[in-house]
């Protein structure tokens, strides 16, 4: 995720571009921070996946439509990755991308906007690292409640969410402010 707009009178400091994917039956993030959006980042999301539930079966990996998602190079990783599944007994990937124009559908978007209201906006960070250092503890405290209060995702996720974190063609999950 990357932020463009700034509130008024405010002196930009850098560009933070946040990778992430929410388990939606723990609600824990997995997260890092990306150099540019692009096929090698989606890539190494999907390498980080695959190790952290090594001991999953099927790992399902869903996302929007952005080119980056759905590119022939990240098609050829995950076909590899599935050949060694057996071998290095780690899970098989399979990928469901969204369809386009369905930002409703998808729901990190909710706590990537919920994310930006809580330490984004209204904020004076000093440098990136200062951002990144509390959007981590943001993330950290996220996933540490829900370790501590299981809950799916859906409904409301943490709390300063657009819209409820839930499947509906009424819900707009993106802000549209960050694209």
């Amino acid at each position: 995720m990357s932020f463009h707009r700034y509130p008024n009178g405010k002196k930009r400091r850098g560009t933070i571009i946040l990778t992430g994917a929410l388990e939606l039956r723990t609600n824990q993030i997995t997260h890092f921070y990306s150099e540019a959006k692009n096929t090698g980042e989606m890539i190494k999301m999907v390498d980080v996946l695959r190790r952290n539930y090594r001991s999953m079966k099927n790992l399902y990996i869903s996302w929007d439509a952005a080119g980056w998602h759905i590119s022939k190079a990240l098609g050829q990783r995950v076909e590899f990755l599935n050949g060694w599944a057996d071998y290095d007994r780690a899970p098989t990937i399979e990928l469901a991308p969204l369809p386009s124009r369905a930002q409703f559908l998808n729901v990190i978007e909710s706590v990537f906007s919920g994310m930006s209201r809580a330490v984004i906006e209204n904020s004076d960070f000093k440098s990136v690292d200062d951002a990144k250092a509390a959007i981590d503890l943001y993330i950290s405290d996220r996933n540490q409640h829900f370790l501590q209060h299981p809950r799916r995702a859906g409904k409301k996720i943490w709390g300063k969410e657009r819209e409820p974190a839930s499947f509906s063609e009424a819900h707009n999950c993106k802000d549209p402010r960050y694209r």
